[in-house]
């Protein structure tokens, strides 16, 4: 059988037998989820094909808040842990990620990846140091046009990687892709958005791989959202692999300004001109609309369902299925998360510690340490309906997951959040 025969196959099988829990993936994405709202750069340039298949398997669900209604823009916006859908629905490229089924959205090829990595040397010229592209796609690419290479400056090698996409510029997630998110979840040094005269907008976050700074990798980013649509985004670290890789320098080689012109260098637009404009965004219900809980970003919902706990709520936010609030009630800081997906499998409601409600959804209460940080303590109310909707709510003693503690106990009840994640607007067949 010829080789590609062979691999065909291979693949094939393991696509058969590969399952996955995904509910687990959007509590991982969630770490890394948030820290893009905007960062979302190109699934790995090169990567594997298991990788892409995490991807698209995670994407489906973290897309929208139930079957794709009310994400407050989709798993569009959000990191390869976070993952997004694959892009279909016409001719384009990966900023039409919020399309129906259809065609791949690629470009007609007219940039190819070795121009692209012509153009990362030409928009880093006026920094100084050297650029070594190491991988690229054009933009006939299904993954969209990126590129990534090696830059030195003679104080030590550093990664950097640019992708380019298109966007709704009306839509949701052009504004969520220049904003900063909350410093206490996604553990940045300095976040500024900056409006141009142009109506685009640049935001640059000088921040870390991991928001839990378990390693020393600095990650700096920047990302570029026009008028029109266009998206360019851009990474750099202080080590020579996103991950993986020691610490070469203090910093990421470029500052904020070099950032900025790397992102807004003309030499993308023959690129972002070759993808086509991304599909309109659909409206979603807004916060005040009194729609059930399962038509609204999850953000939305658990916002409207802390009310009566009366704690104000000092930051807030999430994208689609997954959202948090930060409250304040004067003695320390404390973190309520959601998470609503569908199970992949009910193994994890049928110990001694379940209980069944009248309407036949399942409990299961847990209070302990947290996983992250030291003396974090976690409590978490999870919930499975009879349709396999799944829906998860978590309260911290922390603002942050990684900590640090700053009270003895969450500030909401575990019966208020029992009431979070039994509250009779999640259910289909109920308004």
């Amino acid at each position: 059988m010829p080789f590609e025969d062979d691999l065909g196959a291979a693949l094939r099988q393991a696509g058969d037998g590969f399952t996955v829990d995904r509910h687990a993936l959007v509590d991982a994405g969630e770490e890394r989820g948030r820290r893009l709202v905007a960062r979302r750069r190109a699934a790995v340039v090169g990567g594997s094909v298991l990788a892409l298949a995490l991807i698209a398997t995670a994407g489906a669900y973290t897309g929208g808040l139930l079957d794709g209604a009310g994400g407050a823009g989709g798993a569009d916006g959000v990191d390869v842990a976070a993952p997004q859908p694959t892009p279909s629905g016409g001719s384009g490229a990966t900023g039409g990620a919020d399309a129906g089924a259809g065609s791949p959205r690629v470009g007609s090829g007219a940039v190819s990846a070795e121009r692209m990595m012509d153009n990362l040397e030409k928009a880093l010229a006026r920094a100084g140091g050297k650029v070594t592209p190491t991988h690229a796609r054009g933009t006939e690419s299904e993954g969209g046009a990126a590129v990534s290479g090696l830059y030195d400056d003679g104080k030590g090698q550093a990664a950097i990687s640019v992708s380019l996409s298109r966007v709704d510029p009306l839509g949701s997630r052009a504004e969520q892709l220049t904003q900063c998110g909350d410093k206490n979840l996604l553990g940045y040094d300095d976040c500024r958005t900056e409006p141009l005269p142009d109506g685009g907008k640049v935001l640059i976050e000088k921040g870390y791989e991991y928001a839990d700074r378990r390693v020393d990798t600095k990650c700096w980013r920047a990302v570029f959202v026009t008028a029109a649509g266009f998206l360019v985004e851009a990474s750099e670290w202080n080590a020579p692999a996103e991950k993986d890789a020691a610490v070469t320098r203090p910093d990421p080689p470029l500052d904020r300004m070099q950032l900025k012109d790397l992102v807004v260098s003309q030499v993308w637009r023959p690129a972002l001109n070759d993808l086509p404009a991304a599909e309109p965004e659909p409206a979603r219900p807004g916060a005040e609309s009194g729609t059930a809980l399962k038509d609204r970003s999850a953000a939305d919902a658990l916002e409207s369902l802390l009310v009566p706990v009366g704690i104000p709520i000092a930051s807030r936010g999430g994208e689609g299925s997954y959202g948090y609030a930060v409250l304040d009630d004067g003695k320390g800081t404390s973190l309520v998360q959601l998470n609503v997906s569908k199970a992949a499998n009910t193994s994890g409601f049928t110990g001694a510690d379940v209980t069944t409600q009248p309407d036949g959804t399942k409990v299961r209460i847990t209070q302990g340490p947290a996983e992250k940080g030291k003396g974090v303590v976690q409590w978490t109310v999870d919930t499975l309906r009879g349709d396999g909707l799944r829906v998860t709510v978590s309260g911290f003693n922390a603002a942050s997951q990684n900590g640090p503690a700053n009270r003895p106990a969450p500030a909401v009840t575990l019966e208020r959040l029992k009431g979070i994640a039994l509250a009779p607007g999640w259910n289909r067949d109920r308004n």
